[in-house]
């Protein structure tokens, strides 16, 4: 039976070498960020200092994690144009690296022959999967576990063949 699903804290306080995170939406309607992306629309600013109530318990846990020496990567597969929303996700980019997390972006035109899950995940260490599901209109709908090594080998396979073909945050542009 896999593990009951952990929170982001939990998951990452678990990682002993790395944490690799593979995004495949254009739109994400996560109910935390409606507020931030509306204002992002009405003024095409995002606030990117790492330590504001809204950044402060993202940054502190990568932070925390990346000073245990493990590696946090964070890999984005998006279409082009970019949706509006990727261009809001690219100006937070900013507070991601700042924390400690890698970036890198690739244009879904250069996945497509890349064998690639359905949904996307956090993987830890190669051993553990956390499945974020959401609904159509990009809300989320909950997060699963998995620790089956032929479905983790899947992910860090996938993983790793977008991370070669992507194109660092500092090169990207939207």
């Amino acid at each position: 039976m896999p593990p009951s699903v952990l929170s982001f804290d939990e998951l990452l306080d678990s990682a002993e070498r790395s944490a690799v995170h593979l995004e495949m939406r254009d739109v994400y309607a996560v109910s935390h960020e409606n507020e931030h992306f509306r204002m992002w629309k009405e003024t095409g600013v995002r606030p990117t200092d790492p330590d504001s109530p809204y950044w402060k318990a993202w940054t502190t846990l990568i932070r925390r994690t990346v000073a245990r020496g493990v590696q946090v990567r964070r890999a984005r597969i998006v279409s082009e144009p970019v949706s509006e929303y990727v261009r809001y996700g690219y100006a937070g980019a900013p507070v991601n690296l700042a924390a400690g997390e890698q970036v890198r972006w690739l244009p879904r035109r250069r996945a497509s022959d890349i064998a690639l899950p359905g949904n996307d995940f956090w993987l830890i260490d190669d051993r553990l999967i956390r499945w974020n599901h959401f609904t159509g209109d990009g809300a989320s709908a909950g997060g699963e576990m998995c620790d089956d090594p032929a479905v983790a080998n899947l992910c860090a396979t996938a993983f790793e063949s977008v991370w070669a073909r992507a194109v660092p945050h500092s090169e990207f542009t939207v």
